[in-house]
């Protein structure tokens, strides 16, 4: 008799979620969110809508997870900023992969989708808080202090004000699509902020 909780029962729970998740991204990317339903997920997965309703209570939570799946790496663990010792260098990486992503029109969909949901719903605004905004700030955070360390930025900077100053026009960019999100962009974003942070 096969046991049903040991590890193939597990995989088969993995593949499932890992199914739903790619095929809400794919949704997201291909049709207007507001008709991207439970259902379309489910059967873009191949799974019936109840696994999706086990696991979460409605589409919104669904959007965030495949997001949050996103900021995973093949460990489950958040991505650590670049640290080489060369605080420009690795902050024009980290932000011209920011603004790629941005750029990319399936992305673009998701990150939109989600926002909307987080601007209309108090719980999944704390949950993308706890769960992705917080962790990736303190990652950032860390690298700055290494800087500050260092002697590459100043010792008394505010680091919320210098994440802003260098995330922020970004955000606003991509949010009004009042220009382009190229690396020549991001690139000005650091030299802007190492200028007023510099040490």
């Amino acid at each position: 008799m096969s046991n049903e909780k040991g590890p193939d029962h597990s995989r088969r729970k993995e593949r499932s979620r890992q199914a739903i998740l790619a095929a809400t991204r794919a949704l997201v990317a291909e049709e207007a969110y507001e008709k991207v339903t439970v259902e379309a997920i489910a059967a873009r997965a191949g799974v019936g809508k109840q696994t999706i309703y086990r696991r979460w209570p409605s589409k919104s939570a669904v959007v965030f997870a495949a997001f949050l799946a996103l900021s995973e790496d093949a460990d489950g663990q958040s991505v650590a900023l670049p640290d080489t010792g060369d605080l420009e260098a690795d902050l024009k990486l980290v932000m011209r992969a920011t603004a790629e992503e941005f750029a990319d029109p399936s992305f673009d969909r998701l990150i939109r989708a989600l926002n909307t949901e987080i601007s209309n719903d108090a719980e999944l605004a704390a949950q993308y808080r706890e769960k992705l905004a917080q962790p990736l700030e303190e990652a950032k955070k860390a690298r700055l202090r290494s800087a500050q360390e260092v002697g590459q930025l100043d010792a008394d900077a505010d680091l919320d004000l210098v994440l802003e100053v260098l995330y922020a026009p970004l955000f606003q960019r991509w949010l009004h699509r009042s220009g382009p999100l190229t690396a020549t962009y991001a690139d000005s974003l650091v030299d802007v902020t190492l200028r007023a942070f510099g040490p």
